[in-house]
């Protein structure tokens, strides 16, 4: 009997932004009618980081809406973005820890609603 091994196929490091609505004890800021999470997620495509990223958000009790891929870290840079120290750490962190890292959090307001500065 032969034993066939399977070949793990390598995972890269995605960028997605999350647009999220309100969701009771979401955490989001008073007022907030939603945010925009950039994402750093593991996924052997980007559809896989998209599907993981999705349901880590709503096992944090977020309701995600929309999301938008930009591609892995050699497609960005191909697109000639520049991509700072600190976000390359992070994406190593997501690739080594085979995970979701939400990097950035911009919460929505109606702009009636927003206190005066």
């Amino acid at each position: 009997m032969t034993k066939t091994t399977k070949t793990k196929k390598p995972h890269k490091v995605y960028t997605l932004l999350v647009e999220v609505g309100r969701k009771d004890d979401d955490g989001l800021p008073e007022g907030a009618t939603g945010a925009a999470l950039v994402c750093y997620a593991s996924g052997v495509d980007e559809a896989e980081a998209v599907r993981e990223t999705v349901a880590i958000l709503k096992q944090a009790n977020l309701a995600p809406l929309d999301v938008s891929g930009y591609g892995s870290l050699d497609d960005r840079l191909a697109e000639g973005h520049d991509i700072p120290a600190e976000e390359r750490k992070l994406m190593g962190r997501a690739l080594a820890e085979n995970s979701v890292i939400v990097a950035q959090m911009t919460p929505f307001f109606d702009d009636e609603k927003r206190p005066l500065q």
